[in-house]
């Protein structure tokens, strides 16, 4: 059973790896090249961060407005606050799959990178793509670094997020309120570490694109 199960995820992982390769190849066919994959994706990668800072402050300011509720329809305010929370959630998932696909094609453009060094026949020009590469694969291990020390600070948030709409549905009342309202400080303060290590990771974002755009002019 174990060696069928092995079998079958090794089957998946050569069919997910030659369907990334047709893709890629189809692409080159019509000049959209690795790099030009590689720039778009790390795009969209900074973008979702983007919006992840946005759900995740609308998340904080939700539960703000719920725990300082005075009155009124109290599961209504409960309902938005755990709608922003998804929205969190949903915006958390997407920056992690926009980082997987930065660092697919960035794999697949070093490979393809050093194996076309090997057929440079002049030394010069040889050494000058090889230094290229190294820059390019130096500043890449940067930011990639960046973009996975955003993205870990975003599942204790969530499971706190969650914990206390999990707490709240279950006791939805003003002594329930009340109960987590102490861990409310701790959320703004790992929210607001979480927006600023985004930050540093969109301009690492931004530094890598601008250096891969200036060196394909």
């Amino acid at each position: 059973m174990k060696r069928l199960i092995t079998s079958g995820l090794i089957a998946a992982s050569l069919l997910l790896s030659g369907c990334q390769s047709a893709y890629y190849g189809a692409m080159e066919k019509v000049g959209y090249h690795k790099r030009d994959i590689m720039v778009d994706r790390v795009k969209d990668a900074k973008e979702s961060q983007e919006d992840a800072q946005k759900e995740f402050s609308s998340a904080l300011e939700e539960m703000q407005a719920l725990l300082n509720h005075d009155g009124g329809n109290l599961e209504k305010a409960y309902n938005k606050a755990k709608d922003e929370y998804e929205s969190a959630q949903s915006a958390a998932d997407n920056v992690s799959n926009r980082i997987k696909k930065v660092e697919d094609v960035a794999e697949a453009l070093f490979d393809e990178w050093q194996d076309e060094i090997g057929e440079i026949s002049k030394a010069s020009l040889r050494r000058n793509s090889e230094a290229k590469l190294k820059e390019t694969r130096r500043a890449y291990e940067q930011l990639i670094k960046s973009m996975h020390r955003a993205e870990s600070k975003m599942p204790p948030i969530l499971t706190a997020m969650k914990d206390n709409m999990l707490y709240l549905k279950h006791n939805l009342n003003a002594q329930a309120i009340g109960a987590i309202k102490g861990e409310f400080a701790n959320l703004q303060t790992d929210i607001s570490g979480l927006i600023k290590e985004m930050n540093k990771s969109i301009n690492e974002s931004n530094k890598f694109i601008e250096s891969l755009e200036k060196s394909k002019s």
